[in-house]
C-alpha cells in the first residue's frame, strides 16, 4: 500500500456528509474535518503506513477510531465539576502547543527543559486537555485540579514488562491506557519500583505511550536505552522526547547519549 491508496481508503471513512478532507501530497498529509464545526487532524501518512507494515490493518483500525471519537468530542461542552475522579496530569513536548486552535490557554506547569505538564478530563476512550476557560467555569482553581490529577494518578494499576540485555535491566510500563508517559510522575511508585536497582537509574519517555525505566549497569546500557528512545519517539502518536532521564532523589536530569547502533527489537 502507498500513500494514494492509504488516502483512498481514508475516504472511505470519512464520507463526505460528514466530514472535509484534503490530502497534500507533497507533504504526504491528509486533513480530516468536521463539517459541523470546522474541527479536524492532520495525519502524516508516511507514519500510518510504517505501522500499518508493523501490525497490518489493526493499525489504521485504532487510529480511524481514535479520530472519530477525537473529533466527536469536540462537539460536546465538557466540565469539571462532578467529574474529578476523571482528571490527570499528561507530559507533553516543550513544543506542545500552549493553546488550542481557538485561542484558549492550556492549563500547564513545568516539568523539566524536555517537557512539560498538562492536564486533562478523562471521557473514557479518549481525553481532552484542560483549558483556562473550563477552569473559570468550574469550583476548581488551578492548585486543585493539580492536587487531584496527582491523586487520581496514584490510584491507576501500573503494569511493567521486564527485558534484560547485555547485563542491563529494562522496564516498560504497558497499561496503553493514554497515561503510561504520565506515570513518571508518579513518585511514590517510582520510588519503591527502583529501591533495589544497583545501577543508575534512567528514565525515558519518547512518547505519550510509552515509559521506559532502565537499571543500567555499563556503557552498551545507555546506548541500548538511546535506541529504543530514538525509535519510539519516531513511531509515536504523541511524541515527547528522544532524551533520556537520570532519576535521583526524585529529581530528573536530561541526559544526551548518541545511540551508535541499529534499533533493537524490543517487542
Amino acid at each position: 500500500m502507498g500513500p494514494v491508496e492509504l488516502k483512498r481508503l481514508f475516504d472511505q471513512y470519512f464520507p463526505e456528509e460528514d466530514y472535509r478532507t484534503v490530502y497534500v501530497r507533497d507533504e504526504n498529509r491528509y486533513r480530516v474535518e468536521l463539517l459541523s464545526n470546522g474541527k479536524g487532524v492532520n495525519i502524516d501518512l508516511a507514519k500510518v503506513l510504517a505501522k500499518f507494515e508493523r501490525e497490518g490493518q489493526s493499525a489504521i483500525d485504532n487510529l480511524i477510531t481514535h479520530i472519530k471519537k477525537s473529533l466527536a468530542m469536540t462537539q460536546t461542552t465538557h466540565l469539571l465539576d462532578g467529574n474529578q475522579t476523571a482528571i490527570f496530569p499528561v507530559i507533553r513536548a516543550k513544543s506542545f502547543p500552549d493553546k488550542t486552535k481557538e485561542g484558549k490557554v492550556l492549563m500547564t506547569i513545568s516539568h523539566t527543559a524536555e517537557t512539560v505538564i498538562y492536564f486533562a478530563l478523562d471521557l473514557g476512550d479518549a481525553y481532552v486537555l484542560i483549558d483556562e476557560v473550563m477552569l473559570q467555569e468550574s469550583s476548581l482553581d488551578q492548585e486543585r485540579v493539580v492536587e487531584i490529577a496527582y491523586q487520581n494518578l496514584s490510584g491507576i494499576p501500573i503494569e511493567t514488562r521486564h527485558q534484560q540485555v547485555s547485563g542491563n535491566d529494562f522496564y516498560f510500563v504497558t497499561n496503553n491506557d493514554g497515561y503510561d508517559a504520565s506515570r513518571i510522575l508518579n513518585t511514590t511508585w517510582l520510588n519503591n519500583f527502583t529501591k533495589d536497582m544497583n545501577g543508575e537509574v534512567v528514565l525515558a519517555v519518547p512518547h505519550q505511550d510509552s515509559f521506559i525505566i532502565a537499571d543500567i549497569h555499563n556503557a552498551e546500557g545507555y546506548d541500548i536505552l538511546q535506541q529504543m528512545a530514538m525509535q519510539f519517539f519516531a513511531e509515536g502518536r504523541i511524541p515527547i522526547t528522544a532524551l533520556s532521564f537520570v532519576y535521583e532523589e526524585e529529581k530528573l536530569e536530561p541526559i544526551f547519549i548518541l545511540a551508535k547502533k541499529k534499533p533493537r527489537d524490543t517487542n
